[in-house]
């Protein structure tokens, strides 16, 4: 219970590894605030995750600053402090380089870097004024990815906005760095959500995924929770600026894997 009574939000929480989150942290015994767009689903994880610890829904789309000021005034309402946030909100659009649509580049970079901008800067205001108070400091987690390093030329938005998630939280860590926060990120590579669920049918995209994935196998929500557990927990309490990539090797990877049939 490396989190018991810490008050954590974390965003794009409905479901996939937000979620997964979300249920980790309330295991290990923090009070949780999903927050999402997706207001069935959000109610519903909620209430799932009811039946472990405190959790509250609320709804947010955090490239809408009002939206990022509301959810933290209704967090501070509910559970009068923020020590834990998770900048876990993204969204991809597919499409060729050249027709990619402006609205759509546009469109991922603000849910995907200025969201996790809004929301950092939210909290973080609120942060700093507990640790002026005499109050501990929190700490920031980002979504990025293996794609802020490794690029897909059919997936330039999100590959850019990774990219940009993994500078800023450098950037944030070293700008709260003399408050007591700290900032980091996580990395994952290919895990088993809904974007990826398709691979269980199609052998011959299994098969690629698995040929660059030295681990042999797709990664679970729960291993990215758990290494957003550890830097929640002050088990972390020297990392800052870091951002650590959970991939199955691939990141160090130079040449290709090979991989068992399907049968």
């Amino acid at each position: 219970m490396s989190l018991t009574n810490k008050v954590a939000i974390i965003t794009g929480a409905a479901r996939g590894i937000g979620l997964a989150i979300a249920r980790r942290f309330a295991i290990d015994g923090a009070k949780v605030v999903i927050a999402d767009v997706d207001d069935d689903a959000g109610e519903a994880a909620a209430e799932d995750l009811r039946a472990i610890g405190e959790a509250l829904f609320i709804h947010c789309n955090v490239a809408e600053r009002l939206d990022v000021r509301n959810l933290v005034a209704e967090t501070l309402n509910a559970f009068g402090d923020i020590d834990i946030l998770v900048n876990n909100a993204g969204i991809a659009v597919g499409a060729d380089f050249l027709d990619l649509e402006e609205a759509d580049f546009d469109r991922v970079l603000q849910v995907n870097l200025k969201g996790t901008f809004l929301c950092s800067q939210a909290v973080a205001r609120h942060m700093v004024e507990k640790v002026e108070a005499g109050g501990e400091p929190g700490t920031i987690i980002n979504m990025s990815s293996i794609n802020a390093v490794l690029a897909i030329p059919g997936q330039v938005p999100y590959c850019v906005s990774k990219g940009g998630v993994a500078q800023l939280t450098k950037a944030t860590a070293l700008a709260l760095a003399p408050h007591g926060i700290r900032v980091n990120a996580i990395g994952p590579g290919s895990i088993m959500t809904e974007m990826l669920a398709s691979v269980n049918s199609d052998p011959a995209a299994r098969a690629r995924i698995l040929s660059r994935t030295p681990m042999g196998r797709v990664g679970e929500p729960s291993e990215i929770a758990g290494v957003a557990a550890f830097l929640a927990s002050g088990d972390a309490s020297y990392v800052t600026g870091q951002t650590l990539y959970a991939d199955g090797g691939r990141l160090p990877l130079n040449y290709t894997v090979a991989v068992p049939d399907a049968e």
